[in-house]
Order: C-alpha cells, then sequence, then structure tokens
C-alpha cells in the first residue's frame, strides 16, 4: 500500500518510521539503532522521521540526524527514502524550548544539510510554533529556504487548524504531524483530519500507537487481544490500520528501538480489517 505525501508527487509506504526513540534516555546502543533502520527500510518503509532535536540535551544536538544518514550510507539507500526532518525546538538541559525565530531557522537548516549529507531537505517540518514568534514569520522563513533550494517541500507538526490556514497562506504546507490514535483522537472528532484530506494535506500520525508507556497497554487490551486472534495480527497492527482507515491521506510513523517492532508494524499496511471492528478500534478510549 502507497501513499502520497500532499501534492508532492511522492509516494511512500503507508507506514512510515518515527526514529524519536533510537535518540531519547532509553535508545539503544548504535549498532541496534541501525539495524533497526536497516530492517525498517527492508520491510518497505519509505519515510523516516526525524528532527534535529532528537537528542539527550544540547551537547547531543542533531544525533538523530546523524544516525540516519549513518544507516542509510550505510546500505546504500538514501536517494530511494524520504526523510523528513523538523525544526523549531533546542533542548537546553534536556529540555524541550520552541525556537520559531527567522534567523534561528535559517541556521539550523544550514546544520541540518550538513548532518543528513543532502544539498536539499526534501520534506521540512515546524516541529511545533513558538509562542513568542508570529507564527507567519516562522513559514515565511521556511518558504525562502525552499525557494533558494534548500528545502523541497515544507510541512508543519502539533498544529491545529487556525494555525495550520494561516500557514497555508504563507506557503504550500503538505504534511500536518500531530499525535493520534484511538486514546488522543481530538483531530478525530474535531475534523482536522478531514479537513487535511480537502486541503491536500498528509496527515502524519505520531505515537500512533501510544508511545513508549501506552503501547504497553495496548497490548493487553481485551478488545485489541480479541480482534488480533481473529485477523492474526498484532495489537498494534490493529491499531495502526485504524489510523489508515481514516483516510488515503494518513500514514503513522510508529517508532520502534527493536528490529521486530518495525517489521511487525510495517505489515498493518496489507491487514484488511472490517468497517465494524475498525469502529470498535476506534472507540476503545
Amino acid at each position: 500500500m502507497k501513499r502520497q505525501i500532499g501534492r508532492t508527487g511522492i509516494s511512500v509506504h503507508a507506514i512510515g518510521f518515527g526514529a524519536w526513540p533510537l535518540s531519547n534516555v532509553n535508545r539503544p546502543s548504535e549498532e541496534q539503532a541501525l539495524e533497526v533502520i536497516a530492517r525498517a527500510v527492508e520491510a518497505g518503509v519509505e519515510l523516516i522521521d526525524t528532527a534535529d532535536s532528537y537528542c539527550l540535551d544540547d551537547n547531543d544536538f542533531g544525533h538523530n540526524e546523524g544516525l540516519i544518514r549513518k544507516a542509510l550510507d550505510a546500505i546504500g539507500v538514501s536517494d530511494e527514502v524520504t526523510v523528513a526532518t523538523k525544526v523549531g525546538n533546542v533542548r537546553p538541559g534536556g529540555a524541550w524550548v520552541t525556537r520559531g525565530r527567522p534567523e534561528h531557522i535559517r541556521a539550523a537548516c544550514e546544520r541540518s544539510l550538513e548532518r543528513l549529507g543532502v544539498e536539499t531537505i526534501t520534506l521540512y517540518q515546524l516541529h511545533a510554533p513558538d509562542p513568542n514568534v508570529p507564527l507567519e514569520d516562522t513559514v515565511g522563513a521556511m518558504r525562502d529556504l525552499q525557494e533558494t533550494g534548500k528545502v523541497a517541500h515544507i510541512g508543519m507538526s502539533n498544529l491545529d487548524l487556525d494555525q495550520l490556514e494561516r500557514a497555508q497562506r504563507e506557503a504550500r504546507i503538505e504534511t500536518l504531524q500531530n499525535q493520534c490514535n484511538p486514546w488522543v483522537r481530538g483531530d478525530v472528532d474535531s475534523g482536522l483530519v478531514e479537513r487535511c484530506r480537502v486541503m491536500g494535506v498528509t496527515y502524519i500520525a505520531w505515537y500512533p500507537v501510544g508511545g513508549e508507556i501506552g503501547h504497553r497497554a495496548c497490548a493487553s487490551h481485551p478488545v485489541l487481544r480479541e480482534l488480533a486472534t481473529r485477523y492474526e495480527a498484532s495489537p498494534y497492527q490493529l491499531l495502526l490500520a485504524w489510523l489508515l482507515g481514516l483516510g488515503d491521506h494518513v500514514i503513522p510513523i510508529p517508532g520502534a528501538t527493536r528490529v521486530a517492532s518495525i517489521q511487525d508494524s510495517a505489515k498493518a499496511a496489507g491487514l484488511q480489517v472490517e468497517p465494524a471492528d475498525l469502529e470498535a478500534i476506534g472507540s476503545l478510549a
């Protein structure tokens, strides 16, 4: 199953890979991280999501981008995988602090280009809006980078509908990346997921199975366990299938620190679940 990224003409496997777990406080060894990325690509993954701020703190800044480059270079598929990176956060002392000033966006882009080893970032996403900087100024800086060829396509993350529409007036926005799963389904209930479809924006769902903590509860949920037995699938595949069922413009990006996890997730693209069962999954909360 393939899905388009906005109106870019880029087609990718319906399940992407969120690389954040490879750089957080519970990160695996570098050897294991590189193996996870390699096996994700082998399983069919064609979209990898990263960020300059996926790291422990500012002393570790860019860790995840460096891992992605090293892994893709090692297996020789850098031109076959779409790498989406994000900008707009810094990590002083391990905290998450938004930084949306145009000068920061421009400087951060240069550093991401170097770490990823590319001349153009395929998909550059704003990690989160900075409450101290007009969103229009931040998006304008990203548009300028696009016009100079340093960025091919622009995406947003952690925005509501009003912010997305404001951003869309400043530049062509191809993706919106927000948290979404049956327990965090505000974007579904508010109509934002559907609005993205109308706007031609791909909706990228982060923490699609609940993140590091939530996914453990998912595995033991009685409804998911019963459905998993019936469909001969994992509970996680069922959660991903629910997201895929929200529309052809939705791409979940599950994370993983083990090869088996991302291999399992990739199989969700081929899982056919009855509409009534999808509705039951969506009603778990």
